[in-house]
């Protein structure tokens, strides 16, 4: 079985993709639940699988020392070493996904944290405009827009799961700003990058799922393609939510805020001109790399 990482700087669309992937690998005509998305072995950030490879208590353990023995977990998860029901579904798709917020960094001694081409056969980069990544990672951690543009301008950010018992459930991630997040896997040449950008899936999400699916070669109908896109329509997945609640949302999200607006240029009625200037100053080279055009003149803005 291969495996595909889901990367994206946090508020990307990277749980859109995966409600979109849960569809596509369902029979039924049944939207998929949003609570029932996999964890274990699905997110490259989580502690259970760590503790299950390495037979440690990663409790114990300092979060360098963890990075340090991550590489040799992502190996051994890509060759399918976690004994659960996930690996022995003999009709799971010939592909595993595996979301991750980390950025492409390599550890003290120099091995890429999820373990190069040894952990997964390529990379799905989702990336959306980060002028409404502000606006949702504001929302996401109930923080003031001014807060959430400094923690995507910081080039020393880091962020880690919600607590179980006391312990994060999740790793630190690092978050090398919003820029640095996205050249990281840019420009690693360990394995291949498909770019996926939020905007083009919301223009035409089967086609943009149809080559990402593509590039991680899962053969798959148009028919069941589009059939997932109906399935896992943003309005759908914001009803279930306000059903039942989100399990992966934050706390404070709990009542059904995490599949807030889902638009793409919704920043123009969220943010102020300066604060679109924060954003700008700082990543105007990586936002034209991107096809996102500033409209704004500071000085960075100019000369990247």
């Amino acid at each position: 079985m291969r495996t595909i990482w889901l990367a994206s700087y946090p508020k990307s669309g990277n749980t859109w993709f995966r409600m979109l992937l849960a569809n596509l690998a369902s029979d039924s005509d049944t939207p998929a639940d949003i609570n029932e998305l996999p964890r274990r072995g699905h997110i490259a950030s989580s502690r259970e699988p760590f503790d299950h490879v390495t037979l440690l208590d990663s409790g114990l353990l300092t979060d360098d020392e963890i990075d340090s023995l991550r590489p040799l977990v992502h190996a051994e998860l890509a060759q399918g070493n976690l004994d659960d029901e996930d690996n022995i579904d003999t009709e799971a798709p010939p592909v595993h996904f595996i979301k991750t917020h980390d950025a492409y960094t390599r550890t003290v001694t120099g091995e890429p944290l999820l373990a190069g081409r040894l952990g997964a056969d390529g990379a799905i980069l989702i990336v959306r405009d980060p002028r409404d990544v502000a606006s949702s990672w504001a929302n996401h951690q109930s923080c003031s827009l001014d807060d959430a543009i400094t923690f995507m301008n910081s080039n020393n950010a880091e962020m880690s799961g919600g607590r179980r018992d006391r312990i994060f459930n999740q790793f630190r991630q690092i978050l090398p700003g919003w820029s640095g997040y996205i050249e990281s896997w840019l420009e690693q040449r360990d394995i291949p990058i498909h770019l996926v950008r939020y905007e083009d899936m919301k223009a035409d999400t089967a086609m943009s799922l149809a080559r990402a699916l593509a590039f991680a070669r899962y053969d798959v109908s148009l028919d069941a393609i589009k059939r997932a896109v109906r399935l896992a329509d943003f309005t759908e997945l914001q009803r279930q939510e306000r059903a039942k609640g989100f399990r992966e949302a934050p706390r404070a999200q709990r009542d059904g805020n995490f599949f807030r607006r889902g638009e793409a240029g919704a920043w123009r009625e969220e943010l102020t001109p300066e604060q679109v200037a924060r954003i700008e100053n700082e990543h105007a080279p990586m936002m034209r790399r991107l096809g996102y055009v500033p409209v704004t003149s500071g000085k960075r803005a100019i000369s990247g």
